[in-house]
This record gives C-alpha cells, sequence and structure tokens, in this order.
C-alpha cells in the first residue's frame, strides 16, 4: 500500500502531491520543512509531495513547541520547520527515513497556512512537497512534477482552480472545496462539467459546511457519497511584541484620538471579497466620528482590482489600505482592534470571522450564506446586509457594551466547540488514508 499522498489546493488554487516508497518504513512522528521565506496570506495555490529524504537516517528534529495541536510559533514558520505529533504505528528509530520537505509559500492561502498545510499530513506520516498551482498552465507540466517527485497521490484545495490539473495522472486524489468553487464556478456550464469529471476520479471531497455540502451534491449528484463536512479547525497566535502604536503610526491613523476604533476588513485584493462595499458608507460616518477608521489588510491577488482599490481608498476619508502580513502580526492586529469585517460577496468559511471569535473580536459580516454558517445574528457577530445597516449595527455596538460582551463570549465558545484544530487533523488524517494504496484496499 502506498504510504504517502499529495496535496493540492486551489482556492486560492493550490497543488499539491506527495509520495513516500511503498518499501519504505512510515517516517517518524515530526519531520522538518525548509522553505525560503515565511508564510504569506492570500489567494494561492501549490503542490505538496512526499518523497524519500537524502540526508540519511535516523531521528527527525522536533520543533519546540510542545502543546498537541498547537500551531507553529512565527519563527517556526520562518525557517519552515513544522512540529509534527504522533503518526499511527510506531517504527523503531533506526528504521525510520527521514522525510525531505519542500514547502513554496507562495500565495499561501489561509485555510492551508492553518490546520492542513502546517502538520495534518505530516503528523500521520507523510512528506509533503507544496507549490503553487498558478506556476502551472497545463496537466503536463504536473505530469513532470509527479515523475520528477515520485508523487504518490495528491489533495486539491478548489475544486476547479486545483482539482482540474490532477485529472488523468493514474494518482489517486481527494477535494477540498474552497468556496468560489461551488458558489461562483459551478454557475458556468464549462467549469461546472471539468469540476464533475474531477468529481468522478476523486477518492474523496471536503465541504466546510452542511449547506456547501448539499450545494455541491445538487450540482453534482454523483459525488454524494464521496462527500464529507469538516469545518476549519482554528488556531491563533497573536505576536505578543507587536506594537500596536507603531501599526497606527505606519497606518497614518492618529492614535491619540479619543475612544479610537478600528473596524479591521481582511480579505485578499480580489472582486468576490467586495473590499470596497462598504468605503463609501464609512467614509461619510467617519466624517461624522473621526475616532473610527477602516483598515483593509491583505495580499494584492489581482493587479487590476488592486489599482482599482488603490485610487478609490487614496480618495476616502478615515480608511487605509495596508499589505498582507505575518500571520501572528495580524492577529495582534485583530486583538486591538474593535471589530473584524467580512463584506465578501461569497465565501466558503471565513478564517479571518473565526479567528476575530478566537480572539474575543465582535464580528460584522455581510449576509450571505457562508458568512450566515457561522454567524448567527445578535449571538455570535452580527449580519448586514447593505452599507447603511453595515453603519447602524457598528453604531449599536459602540452603545451597547452588553451586545458587544455577549457577542464575544458566545464567539468564542463556538469556535472552541465547532472549530477544533485538533478534531481537523484527526478528520484530514483518517480521509488520506483512503488515498493510500488502491480503490479495493
Amino acid at each position: 500500500m502506498a504510504r504517502a499522498a499529495a496535496a493540492a489546493c486551489g482556492s486560492c488554487s493550490w497543488q499539491c502531491c506527495a509520495r513516500t516508497p511503498a518499501t519504505r518504513s512510515r517516517p517518524s512522528a515530526s519531520g522538518r520543512c525548509r522553505a525560503p521565506g515565511p508564510a504569506k496570506s492570500g489567494a494561492g495555490g501549490g503542490v505538496w509531495g512526499w518523497g524519500r529524504g537524502t540526508r540519511g537516517r535516523g531521528a527527525l528534529s522536533q520543533a519546540p513547541s510542545s502543546r498537541a495541536g498547537a500551531a507553529p510559533s512565527r519563527a517556526h514558520k520562518r525557517t519552515g520547520r513544522c512540529r509534527l505529533p504522533g503518526a499511527r504505528g510506531s517504527v523503531p528509530p533506526a528504521r525510520r527515513s527521514c522525510p525531505r520537505v519542500f514547502v513554496r509559500p507562495a500565495r499561501w492561502p489561509r485555510a492551508l497556512r492553518r490546520g492542513l498545510s502546517r502538520a495534518h499530513l505530516e503528523a500521520a506520516g507523510h512528506v509533503c512537497v507544496l507549490k503553487d498551482a498558478f506556476d502551472f498552465e497545463s496537466p503536463s507540466e504536473i505530469a513532470n512534477l509527479i515523475l520528477a517527485e515520485n508523487c504518490e497521490a495528491a489533495l486539491a484545495l478548489h475544486l476547479y482552480r486545483g482539482g482540474r490539473l490532477l485529472q488523468g495522472h493514474q494518482i489517486p486524489f481527494g477535494i477540498i472545496f474552497g468556496g468560489t468553487d461551488v458558489n461562483e464556478d459551478a454557475n458556468q456550464e464549462e467549469k461546472n462539467t471539468v469540476m464533475g469529471r474531477v468529481l468522478e476520479e476523486a477518492r474523496f471531497a471536503v465541504a466546510f459546511t452542511e449547506s456547501m455540502k448539499e450545494m455541491a451534491q445538487a450540482q453534482w449528484p454523483h459525488a454524494k457519497g464521496k462527500i464529507y463536512v469538516q469545518s476549519q479547525g482554528i488556531a491563533t497566535t497573536p505576536n505578543a511584541a507587536f506594537n500596536w502604536n507603531t501599526f497606527l503610526q505606519r497606518s497614518e491613523i492618529n492614535h491619540s484620538a479619543d475612544n479610537l476604533h478600528i473596524f479591521l476588513l481582511i480579505c485578499g485584493l480580489r472582486q468576490v471579497k467586495d473590499p470596497l462595499y462598504l468605503v463609501d458608507a464609512f467614509s461619510e460616518w467617519h466624517q461624522e466620528e473621526p475616532s473610527v477608521y477602516l483598515v483593509i489588510a491583505g495580499p494584492e491577488v489581482d493587479p487590476v482590482f488592486t489599482r482599482e482599490v488603490k485610487a478609490k481608498v487614496r480618495r476616502a476619508a478615515g480608511v487605509r489600505l495596508i499589505g498582507e502580513m505575518p500571520q501572528e502580526d495580524l492577529h495582534a492586529v485583530v486583538k486591538n482592534c474593535f471589530a473584524v469585517v467580512n463584506s465578501s460577496v461569497s465565501e466558503g468559511m471565513s478564517a479571518a470571522i473565526l479567528e476575530a471569535m478566537d480572539l474575543e473580536v465582535p464580528v460584522l459580516a455581510r449576509n450571505i450564506p457562508g458568512n450566515a454558517a457561522v454567524v448567527k445574528h445578535e449571538v455570535t457577530g452580527l449580519l448586514f446586509s447593505n452599507p447603511q445597516e453595515f453603519v447602524h449595527l457598528a453604531k449599536r455596538l459602540l452603545s451597547e457594551p452588553a451586545l458587544e460582551k455577549e457577542i464575544v463570549v458566545n464567539g468564542r465558545e463556538y469556535v472552541r466547540t465547532y472549530h477544533s484544530w485538533q478534531v481537523e487533523r484527526d478528520t484530514y488524517q483518517q480521509l488520506i488514508r483512503k488515498l493510500e494504496g488502491s480503490t479495493e484496499d
């Protein structure tokens, strides 16, 4: 039976391939990832591969963190070193091969920066190679990668962007729906057909919510028996050394203003995230109430749209635009802001919303199915249907401390109950076993 899997993603469009030779023993419980730089947020794609190491045998290094299920620290992410909890099965140290893990942290999707990309697959004993799917123009280039890295299986995030590149390569693969594939791409006949064919080959598919699963099953009825639901696992790691006043200065925000309130919108600059949706209404509110600011934080995903966003923000009073940030710094900004905002046209499951809840920060989200699946109005957050309603709810949140407190408490409890990092890990480790060996195994 094959011991490794490959991973591809694309919500973002990532593609990932992996290999562990069938003749070798399962690698040890921990492993080392080498990356040229820190992981980045935003939309992207990649390719993971599990391969035999060439640096000798023996026990693998273990990162300093000892908390089970914990996200790696910023230092770990910078060096690419991952803490990998115990793999299933016991392998004597003398028989363990040192897996070589290649990671290219290009336009790193948030879903992969957390659980899946970090350690879920490696913790099961697999070695991964990660590449950006946007770097591949055709399936033939993926075929060359599979051959070069001896890949045996794959896991794709985003049914269209990642999954379509995996067709016809005779390696087993699984799919994780990204959100726009089900909500947007499924409405285009050509893409819908391609995604249906991808699901025919896939051994399993993962939806973040029951509603996403139902939508996928309605589009592709033949896939009903292979779609599973697993919400995103959340683990936040705010940088304790982050300087909030320095951040405000760099953002050109008057941090001496009385009762300063920062509303933070976290998103890659692309149209589906609709970062300009609230700009006009918020700018008008800022002119009435100078202590409120809207800060848009995220990578420049769509160059043309990014220019439009920058031009609009430059003319908007009380609105600031900052680039992508290291994960721990971004979590520190979330922790210091007054509220986190989501204005997307479409969402699979917003990591920013869940991370805000985990950090005990109120959430105001656009009332779309993906957001309404995790935000219950006036319970775990506030939902708005237009910019004017957003301003009304934001003012209410400012003037009703009891409402703010209730939302924060409920949001944190919701994340702890339904978005466990460890549960997510267990699910993916079980699903990955479907990629090991033949379909008859």
